[in-house]
Order: C-alpha cells, then structure tokens, then sequence
C-alpha cells in the first residue's frame, strides 16, 4: 500500500472503523503523513484534531492484525513494538488477513 492509498482509506472508507484488521504499511504510512503535517503551523492542529479518530482507528486494527486487543495502545512501549510486529498469516481472532499489495512497505512483510 503506497501513502496516497493508506491516507485515502483512513480518511474515507474506514474513518471510524474499529473492526478488522490493518497492514503495518496501511498504519506506518498514515502515522508518517499525520506526523509530516503536524509540524505545519497552524495546519498542525487542524491535522491533529482532524485525525484523531482515524488514528485510534488505524491504531485498533494494526492491534487486531497481530492478534492483540486494540486496548494495548494504551501501553505506550509494547504497542509501537506490536505496531512493527508482523501480522498474523491467515484470519484470526479478528478477521481476514488484509490483501496483500505489490507496493509499499509490505515488500518488507516477505
């Protein structure tokens, strides 16, 4: 997933969506973008407030992705080390596996 489609899916097609599951390039490219524009004045905070719900969001489903409850971004070491953890192979207790995509940091998944 490239950061144009990772930003594109947080941001319209699963804005509030706790359920599921989130590829590490999915997380990692939404996190870098919203961290870019956050050091823009003014921007800054409009970023921030504007994405704070897709952040939890994204946040949930790379938790679920590696068989976690979403509960474990409340431990601020162990979920960035879950974050970069690689998903579970198959479904799990969360669903599917997401679609893999030929591009983006999930080159690294294999």
């Amino acid at each position: 997933m490239t950061i144009v489609e990772s930003v594109k899916t947080c941001l319209t097609q699963k804005y509030a969506n706790f359920e599921g599951r989130a590829k590490r390039s999915e997380f990692w490219w939404f996190w870098l973008c919203c961290f870019v524009l956050g050091y823009i004045p003014v921007v800054g905070w409009i970023v921030a407030i504007g994405t704070l719900v897709p952040n939890i969001a994204v946040g949930v489903r790379r938790m679920h992705d590696v068989n976690k409850s979403g509960w474990w971004l409340l431990c601020p070491i162990y979920n960035i080390v879950l974050a970069a953890t690689e998903g579970t192979q198959g479904p799990n207790d969360y669903g599917e596996e997401p679609l893999d995509t030929p591009t983006g940091i999930d080159q690294l998944d294999k």
